[in-house]
């Protein structure tokens, strides 16, 4: 009893003294409305504050609405390793968070503005955090919007105008743009009609008239060597480079995170990017123009928002994501590929991809599994990690190579010539990407690649201009696992998808894994029950004819789904089945508004499949 009366009191006297701690940041001199940079100001702001709170104490950071101008110059400098990005270093952050609990920062609709090269937010090392209420843009973005005024596809000279914030200069016959501590000339881009700010049809990634060039008029240039009949006067072109340094917002190590009412109007890289982290909410995070009267066409770089290697659940719903230059959506871990075993127990482990590096990947307890990288099959049984320790560097951060120990030996027996990797299973989440809208953007609408179940419902895909939802795990090229044993896809709309074709745009719908030697598998990748991926009550509404593409699965079911038929643009897709079949089986096909036959609307590509059509 007296136990219990002195844990009692010890809890009540802990709340009595925490306490809510509510900051305004005019009171640190940070002004809206200003052309002052306020970076040097956020960084001592955020240090005062971090000073005055104690542990348990409830914070809340207020911004009076209005403009407020981020520069590189007195900003937070921070090494950072950040999932798909480019891994240059530091990096000039606007708004740093580290260490901190139970805070707030609200916008109050705010517009924070960002110059040069920068990474406008950051969360490492926080817990039940609320980010609100503010729009994230950068005035001269590293992306340049030109219009076409001629073209003359026979000499391939054509004439387009330069948008007026773009700064630009002609250096050495070629088209440079150029900001604050950047420059590059563009190198591809994406065609916008003019009128809808839908991609241009057929025409996916393009090559740019920015070389052999002259400038005949302020902000008007002629290139003399840009043969491409599709750009119509009126044509709008994003004109981009390669680079992805830093993404909008960074979360990384933090937990019970909420985005909410947050507009994000550009960014370099994607615009939000998640890594070992764990429960994330977006409630109206947008990837988005400034409305309809936006002289824009583009907004993010990559994603619009990206998660890597992250647990307990992901929420993300009434969001707008738009002229991003990639998915909605991706979620997925990181294969490491086995470099050489040790000893029964233990290896060495390589991250592959020279964007996926530098960060941490699993830790003691971690439960994982083995793939082998040329059929994708898994090796038998559940592994657990004993021990890791970075090779190449003194700590994790900015490691590449990994000593893993395992608590089992390993099952199956290595060797050089048969490369293998190692997915982390407790870093992977719940997904729940409902009532959203994706719209006129480049590559796919949506990405998943996680064990843990997965739904995806009433959701507006409109013109994103390849697949719309993609199942992957690619242990070769991306190296992003793995699996999906549990998704439903329902009471979708999917208006237009597969005007231009981009990487994995087999079908309006496809499951893709990247399996090199698809001939030598024996088992299957996605899947695993009779029910494991459902696509049901959606609606088709397309112009061409595939609907779903699957590849190496176990469990498929596409049940009363409304299939529309229009005439908006001409077929083209070379792929002229509603389904095709690779490798699949217990699938199912019934009860949709058209009637398919085995042999008019299935094409199979191997004698594995089991396929019972029901009308």
């Amino acid at each position: 009893m007296r136990i219990t009366i002195l844990a009692s009191a010890m809890l009540c006297a802990s709340i009595v003294s925490a306490k809510t701690h509510k900051f305004e940041m005019i009171d640190f001199g940070i002004k809206p409305n200003t052309s002052e940079n306020i970076s040097p100001l956020m960084v001592k702001a955020l240090n005062q504050i971090k000073a005055q709170v104690k542990k348990g104490d409830k914070i809340e950071i207020y911004f009076e609405k209005g403009a407020y101008n981020f520069h590189p110059e007195g900003s937070s400098q921070k090494e950072y390793y950040i999932s798909n990005h480019d891994q240059d270093n530091p990096k000039s952050v606007g708004i740093a968070v580290e260490q901190l609990n139970n805070f707030t920062i609200d916008g109050n609709g705010s517009d924070f503005l960002f110059h040069g090269r920068m990474l406008p937010v950051s969360l490492v090392g926080d817990t039940s955090v609320v980010l609100k209420n503010f729009n994230v843009d950068f005035p001269n973005p590293h992306i340049a919007q030109v219009q076409i005024l001629s073209n003359n596809p026979e000499t391939g000279e054509v004439v387009y105008e330069i948008a007026p914030w773009v700064n630009y200069r002609i250096v050495g016959n070629n088209l440079e743009v150029y900001g604050d501590g950047w420059s590059h000339i563009p190198s591809w881009g994406i065609a916008f009609e003019e009128k809808t700010k839908h991609l241009v049809y057929n025409t996916s990634d393009i090559g740019l008239g920015t070389k052999n060039v002259e400038e005949i008029a302020p902000r008007k240039i002629r290139s003399k060597s840009w043969k491409n009949e599709k750009l119509i006067p009126g044509t709008v072109i994003a004109m981009r480079g390669y680079g992805r340094p830093t993404p909008g917002v960074f979360i990384t190590h933090s937990k019970d995170v909420k985005l909410e009412n947050i507009n994000m109007h550009y960014a370099e890289g994607m615009g939000l990017l998640a890594q070992m982290s764990e429960n994330l909410t977006l409630d109206k995070f947008n990837v988005c123009l400034r409305g309809d009267s936006d002289p824009r066409y583009f907004t993010t770089q990559a994603d619009a928002t990206h998660f890597s290697a992250c647990k307990g659940y992901i929420k993300s719903v009434n969001g707008l994501y738009e002229g991003m230059m990639d998915d909605a959506i991706n979620v997925h871990g990181t294969y490491l590929n086995i470099k050489d075993q040790i000893n029964a127990t233990t290896v060495e482990a390589v991250y592959m991809h020279p964007q996926a590096w530098g960060f941490e990947w699993g830790r003691p307890n971690d439960k994982v599994q083995f793939v082998s990288s040329k059929t994708m099959e898994l090796f038998d049984g559940v592994n657990q990690v004993k021990s890791i320790v970075p090779v190449d560097k003194p700590t994790t951060h900015g490691a590449k190579v990994f000593r893993i120990e395992f608590e089992n030996p390993l099952s199956f027996k290595f060797t050089k010539d048969q490369p293998v990797g190692i997915e982390n299973l407790t870093w992977t989440p719940e997904v729940y990407f409902a009532d959203n809208v994706i719209r006129n953007n480049r590559a796919r609408g949506t990405l998943f690649s996680t064990p843990k179940k997965t739904v995806v419902e009433r959701n507006y895909f409109d013109h994103t201009s390849g697949t719309a939802i993609l199942l992957c795990g690619d242990c070769n090229g991306w190296y992003e696992t793995g699996a999906c044993k549990e998704v439903i896809i329902r009471d979708n709309y999917f208006k237009n998808a597969l005007t231009n074709m981009f990487q994995f745009t087999n079908a309006v719908i496809s499951i893709y894994p990247e399996i090199p030697n698809l001939k030598d598998q024996k088992k299957y990748f996605h899947g695993g029950s009779k029910t494991g991926i459902v696509i049901e009550n959606n609606v088709f509404d397309t112009f061409d004819s595939p609907l779903l593409y699957a590849k190496s699965i176990d469990g498929l079911v596409f049940r009363k789904n409304k299939i529309v038929h229009n005439n908006d643009y001409s077929a083209f897709h070379w792929n002229k089945k509603p389904f095709m079949l690779e490798r699949a089986i217990n699938v199912k096909i019934e009860k949709n508004s058209e009637k398919y036959s085995l042999k008019d609307d299935v094409k199979l590509n191997d004698s594995d499949v089991n396929l019972i059509i029901v009308k």
